[in-house]
């Protein structure tokens, strides 16, 4: 079965009345986001705006599509915020598309007063999404490199 965009599903919001409400949820549940399923949702949606497939996020993160895809789907469940922030970097996600997949995964959203934090959310305000950029930068001001 085909996943609904969220574009698609806002289209059918678009000029719909509030007492079609029961039947757009019936027919889209399994499409709706929950607290299991938020992260796994976000993702994709994000990913698809920016025309970016999943393998080539797994690549780029240095993961196995079996593991990453686990993560993804939130089968697997992990305490490692540096795994979400590979995926969401090498899925060229913004600071605020970051900060929300922490958040939605449970984990706290990258903090300017963190120097650590502050290297990777200049390094992704500038548009760097190579891992390997990244990790020079870190490197370079004596932090953790995520790789």
């Amino acid at each position: 079965m085909k996943e609904k965009s969220t574009d698609e599903l806002n289209k059918q919001l678009e000029k719909m009345s509030p007492e079609k409400l029961d039947s757009y949820y019936k027919k889209n549940s399994e499409y709706m986001i929950n607290g299991e399923n938020a992260f796994n949702y976000y993702v994709k949606d994000v990913l698809e705006r920016k025309n970016i497939q999943l393998k080539d996020v797994y690549l780029a993160a240095d993961m196995t599509e079996s593991y990453a895809g686990q993560i993804i789907r939130m089968e697997k469940h992990t305490k490692n915020r540096d795994t979400i922030l590979k995926l969401c970097i090498a899925g060229h996600f913004l600071l605020d598309e970051i900060n929300r997949a922490l958040k939605l995964y449970g984990m706290t959203e990258l903090y300017a007063k963190d120097p650590r934090d502050a290297c990777i959310i200049v390094a992704v305000n500038n548009r760097i999404y190579e891992l390997h950029k990244i990790d020079e930068i870190l490197k370079k001001q004596g932090l953790r490199c995520l790789m």
